[in-house]
């Protein structure tokens, strides 16, 4: 039988790691455009909260069908549906379409984030895995870097629909070398697949967020079925896992203290990253005037930190310890956080540039040391479990906390507009945009910034909220005597 191709493989790796996380900066970028094209504002936060959504669901889902049916086949289908998908999403002709592509787009990402890092494991040996993964992470960092100039330009040269068919290429290139590239052996079933689990899991999770994003229309009788359905779910979920045979998701995994802390510090952490890199740009477009290939370079010097964080982090573990460096990168993160929140109305673009490189590498070093360390805290052959936990915690972080945003953001839009008579939401969804900013009456764009720099603020006293909550969490970490690496 022949070998796998490691470098070939490596490189689909990180093309489809790139394609994904593109995803994120470059819709980003475009979103201002978008809302203006399909006058969607109040519709925005579902065109990312859905992409996580079906990230996060399936994530498990496909953790555990590459254990059992093989990482190619699972990968194939992911990269797959991920290219049809992002095409789908081109094509796009209204919000509620965007939404329903960005829905199949997810569930293409769920296969690809979590095979991919599966892949690396299995190719790696443990001494060269990390840096394999720092490297593999670093492409979130580049992808973030080239992103915004290359979605300003599509947006102004093109049209916003080619910022999702920049992922066919891509695409279509891993898909082949990894048909082509990948041996492996064939895969025996490993027990049954956990369906009672996986079900009452997506269930929770569907029901979950549709209860955040039911929030803002206080419309109490589905608020509380859905809450029903959580907790009927919820404890469904417990109740099957318990007798599963395979569990999608180990219990015991919970019972360790240090391993739960993190991964919902990671939570916490990821929900930062999508507010602080999803709302910059907007203000720099609705308030500064910024074009959007401009604006989305808000988060470039972000980018280029996280990526220092992620080849740093090991050596500030060294010095400080787990505790001792997510305390200190927390500390940035609530120094970031609260210059958002005082900065004035008039805050030059160079500014923000100041506050990136704080942000960026709390972010780089607090999410590579989560994975590594909850890969650490497993036996071997728990590892693909326990970073498939971790991988669900970072995309349930952003899918809850965008809701949320979405909410405070929307109810402050509304608080803002109710108390000038003469705006109203379609002067809202232009001024998002500079460009359509300018077909709008001179006179009232001071007062129509206003209201979004109202709104913008109430995003990052959230975050700072999140930061505190972390610093909580971190309280519990139980500093170990020594640690012993279990690989």
């Amino acid at each position: 039988m022949k070998k796998t191709n490691v470098p070939l493989v490596t490189l689909a790796i990180f093309l489809t790691t790139f394609m994904t996380a593109i995803e994120g900066t470059i819709v980003s970028t475009a979103m201002p455009t978008i809302v203006s094209d399909l006058n969607g504002l109040e519709m925005m936060n579902w065109v990312v909260s859905i992409f996580l959504l079906m990230t996060a669901v399936s994530t498990p889902i496909y953790g555990k069908l590459a254990d059992s049916l093989g990482r190619k086949p699972v990968f194939l289908f992911g990269i797959g549906l991920f290219v049809v998908g992002s095409a789908l999403c081109g094509l796009s002709t209204s919000m509620l379409e965007l939404i329903f592509f960005r829905v199949i787009q997810g569930l293409g990402s769920g296969a690809v984030q979590t095979v991919a890092i599966t892949v690396i494991a299995d190719m790696y040996p443990p001494a060269k895995r990390a840096r394999m993964l720092g490297i593999n992470s670093s492409f979130w960092g580049v992808a973030s870097v080239i992103a915004p100039l290359l979605g300003g330009f599509i947006v102004q040269q093109l049209s916003w629909h080619w910022v999702f068919e920049i992922n066919v290429p891509l695409g279509i290139i891993a898909f082949l070398l990894v048909l082509f590239c990948l041996k492996e052996n064939k895969h025996a079933q490993s027990g049954r697949l956990d369906l009672a689990g996986t079900t009452t899991l997506v269930i929770f999770l569907l029901s979950m967020m549709l209860f955040f994003q039911q929030l803002e229309e206080a419309n109490w009788l589905l608020l509380g079925v859905l809450m029903l359905v959580m907790l009927l779910s919820g404890f469904g979920f417990y109740q099957a896992e318990k007798r599963a045979q395979d569990p999608i998701l180990s219990l015991q995994l919970l019972k360790n203290r240090n391993f739960l802390i993190l991964n919902l510090i990671n939570l916490l952490v990821f929900g930062l990253v999508i507010g602080f890199e999803f709302y910059l740009p907007t203000w720099m477009q609705g308030i500064n005037g910024t074009s959007a290939s401009i604006a989305g370079f808000v988060v470039t010097p972000s980018s280029l930190f996280w990526i220092l964080g992620s080849f740093t982090c090991t050596w500030m573990v060294g010095k400080w310890g787990t505790k001792g460096t997510i305390k200190g990168m927390l500390c940035l993160l609530l120094a970031a956080e609260i210059a958002l929140v005082i900065m004035p109305f008039k805050t030059p673009f160079w500014v923000f540039f100041l506050v990136g490189p704080f942000t960026g590498l709390a972010f780089g070093t607090i999410t590579m040391q989560s994975l590594v360390e909850s890969q650490l805290m497993v036996p071997s052959d728990e590892i693909g479990v326990a970073t498939s936990f971790n991988t669900l915690m970072k995309y349930l972080g952003q899918t809850i906390l965008v809701s949320f945003y979405g909410i405070v953001f929307n109810l402050m839009v509304s608080h803002g507009l109710s108390q000038h008579p003469n705006l109203n939401s379609g002067m809202m969804n232009k001024i998002v945009s500079a460009q359509k900013a300018a077909t709008l009456p001179a006179e009232l764009i001071p007062s129509l910034r206003q209201v979004l720099f109202g709104a913008l603020k109430s995003v990052y006293v959230v975050g700072i909220l999140l930061v505190l909550l972390s610093f909580g969490l971190l309280a519990g970490f139980k500093v170990q005597a020594k640690k012993q690496n279990i690989h």
